[in-house]
Order: structure tokens, then sequence, then C-alpha cells
């Protein structure tokens, strides 16, 4: 084995406003130490592109369109949603691995995503004992659902919650301008499967000068069909008009989500959609308010143009520490944001170890959720501000934002044949 070794970074999941900005951490960091990584290749659709030997040469790209990464939002180098079995399960897949890294003389495996993101990281992370192949996997944390242990916050998180944040405040002021004589209830469906941190920063929309009636539902409060309507009834008597902040993961007593397909997705997780749609007709239905309802979906993951400064400054942060971490002969650990303070916000990067990280999900607290379960607490608000603050606008022209695409030139393949997934 050389010396100098190879690096390969891979992207997975659902992509976010400054996934690229981890990207661009991990590859302008690398290209500073030529003395001890070589390459640094890219797995064409994460994990995949590792083991079809879909590989991405990143020497290819300029410097300058490195840089443009860190205001381009989605994944540059393609995502998938792909967990590896057990070695147990399939040694096929391990052993592929082992070739297209020997092939390429690749040392550090970067793997940036969310939970079953980290499960993957760890597993490759095992390699050495396992199958004894020398190879350092770093986990670097991305996930707009904020679910990830150990870390104070994932990089994705900030902007999707400036994002709902403003537009929660917007499509309020519209539907106070319009109650008199017509819509009474806007309600707005944002992610998070089984944790409301997305919902909470909804919630930030109403602040001692904007006195918006919101109310909010997390997966964390089994839902109350009951208490919401009277909720919302008071709201509209009050104020004229009510606004609704419901996350996906909203839960019946019984604990099925409100609005279940029976569809799959590939984590084999439940296929969600239609909280909003659903809580907007039961407002209708049961109290006859005319309404009006949207679903963030995409919009609110890819919205760079409205990125919140500390999210970016964060994903960067991690993917240069991934690096760093490596270089320092660390291996099966995720680099993680530390908060020192609040007020003021300051945070430092750390280190946990991927065991206690894949697999594993952080849920809002009981002391972040009002008592009366429809809102967030001074602590909760305390937690959101600073990672929504302050703006990263990206390059404009022609009035749009003036985002980078890469050339994503592939490495001649090494080995024979194809690789069935």
């Amino acid at each position: 084995m050389k010396k100098k070794r190879n690096a390969l970074y891979a992207q997975s999941g659902g992509v976010t406003a400054v996934l690229n900005a981890s990207a661009c951490g991990v590859i302008e960091t690398a290209r500073r130490h030529k003395d001890t990584i070589g390459k640094v290749y890219a797995g064409r659709n994460g994990i995949i592109g590792a083991l079809t030997e879909d590989l991405i040469d990143t020497g290819k790209e300029p410097d300058r369109a490195i840089a443009g990464l860190r205001y381009t939002p989605s994944g540059a180098f393609g995502s998938c949603r792909y967990k590896l079995k057990s070695l147990e399960e399939n040694r096929a897949q391990y052993e592929r691995l082992i070739e297209v890294f020997k092939a390429h003389n690749i040392g550090y495996f970067f793997y940036n995503g969310g939970g079953d993101s980290a499960d993957t990281c760890l597993k490759v992370s095992q390699l050495s004992g396992t199958l004894g192949y020398p190879i350092q996997a770093i986990h670097i944390p991305k996930t707009v659902d904020n679910d990830l242990p150990i870390t104070d916050c994932c990089p994705g998180f900030g902007s999707v919650a400036k994002y709902v944040a403003v537009s929660t405040r917007e499509a309020s002021f519209d539907v106070a301008s319009m109650a008199l004589t017509s819509t009474k209830v806007f309600v707005l469906e944002v992610m998070g499967r089984h944790a409301g941190w997305i919902a909470a920063a909804g919630c930030l929309a109403a602040d001692r000068n904007n006195n918006i009636p919101i109310v909010a539902l997390f997966p964390e409060v089994s839902f109350d069909q009951d208490k919401f309507l009277a909720m919302v009834k008071d709201n509209v008597e009050k104020s004229g008009y009510c606004t609704v902040v419901v996350s996906e993961g909203t839960r019946w007593p019984d604990g099925r989500f409100l609005a279940e397909a029976s569809t799959k997705d590939a984590f084999g997780h439940a296929q969600l959609g239609g909280a909003a749609p659903l809580v907007a007709t039961m407002v209708k239905d049961k109290l006859g308010y005319k309404y009006h309802w949207a679903v963030a979906d995409y919009l609110q993951r890819s919205a760079r143009h409205i990125a919140s400064k500390t999210d970016v400054k964060q994903a960067y942060a991690l993917g240069k520490a991934a690096v760093e971490l490596a270089l320092r002969g660390r291996n099966s650990v995720m680099a993680a944001i530390v908060r020192i303070s609040d007020n003021p916000y300051k945070w430092k990067v750390g280190v946990a170890d991927l065991k206690d990280v894949a697999n594993k999900e952080k849920f809002m607290p009981m002391s972040f959720i009002s008592e009366d379960g429809f809102g967030i607490t001074q602590k909760c608000r305390n937690y959101l501000k600073p990672l929504i603050q302050g703006e990263d606008y990206p390059p404009y022209s022609n009035g749009l934002p003036d985002y980078i695409t890469l050339k994503n030139k592939a490495v001649p393949k090494k080995l024979k044949g194809n690789f069935k997934i």
C-alpha cells in the first residue's frame, strides 16, 4: 500500500441546502494536504457509486468550481437511499467495497448523511478488523430532521428552519389580510418523521413584534382532535385567523401516522404525506372555516437562496473537520457541533463515536414543548434562534441564483464485471 492514499467522499439520504458546503469543506481541505491525501474521488449516487465502481474524479474540477459548492444546494455528486446489510447477511457487498478501495488506493472514506448513513459508515469503518483492509471512515452529519444524537444540531436543519419560519410568517400575513371574508385557517405541512424540530421552527414566526396565532403539531405529542379543534377555534375567534404547522410525522394516540400511505421507502420506513389536507379538511368539516393548505416538501430543504449563515458555516466546518480527523488517525467517528453558549451564540467542533450515533434518533425534549402541546417554550426558542441567524446569499445572474454544476468526470474502471445492487 502506498503511503499517500486517496479519499472517497459520498453523499447519502435526502439532500439539503448546505450539503454541498460540507463537500466543499472536505475537498478544499484535502487539497491543502496533498502530501498525505492523493486524489479525492466522489461516489456517484452515494455508496452505490462505491459498490459499482462509479467514481468521480473531483481533481478534474477547478478550485473555482469546488468553491462554488459552498453556495449550491442539493447533492452535487448524487445521493441515494441505500443501507448496507450486516456482514453476515451480505458479505459480498463488503468484499466488493474492498476490491474497489484496493483498486483505487482508497484509504479515507467520508460519508455525508443522516442516521442510516452513520450506520453504513460504521460498517465501512469496521472493514479493517473484519476483513483486514485498512480504512478510516469518518461520518459527516446531515439531516434537515435534526434528529442525530450527540451533535447539538445537524447541518441542513438551520436552513430549513429559517425557510419554514419565514414562510410561516409571510403566509400568516397573507391569511390575516384576507380572513374577514375569505380564508381563516392556513395549514403548512413540514418534514419530520419522528422529531418535531422543523415544526417547532415554524413557531419562531410569532414573537413579541408579530402576534401570530400558530398551532403546531409535533410527532412527540399524540394528536388530540378535540383539543386541536378547540385551539384553532379559539385562535380564530380571538384573532380572526389561525396558522397551523403540522409535522408529517404527527401521530394518532394509537401510534399511527395521521397520513400514512401503504408504501415504504428504500429504508423500509412508511411513506408519509398528506397530513396537511387531512387536518385542513378536519377544520372545514368540524368548524366550517374556509382553509388553504400547502406542503413545503422539497422547497424547504432546497432553499439555498435563504439559507442560514450559521448553517452554512457549520456544514463547511464539519466537512473540513472530517478530513482533519482522518489525518489524525481517527476512524469510526463523526464530526459534531458542540454548543458552548446560547447568548452570545458560541459553538465548536467536537467528535462523537459512530457506535453512539448509528441507528439512534434525537427527539425534541418535552421541556421544549409548551404545556398545551401546541407550541414551543422559551427554552426551545433559545435553542432554535441562533441556528437561523444570518444570511449567506448565493451570487445571482439575470435575477436567479447562479449555482454551480460540476463536470463529474468518471474515473476509469479497473475491475472487470458489474456488481448488482
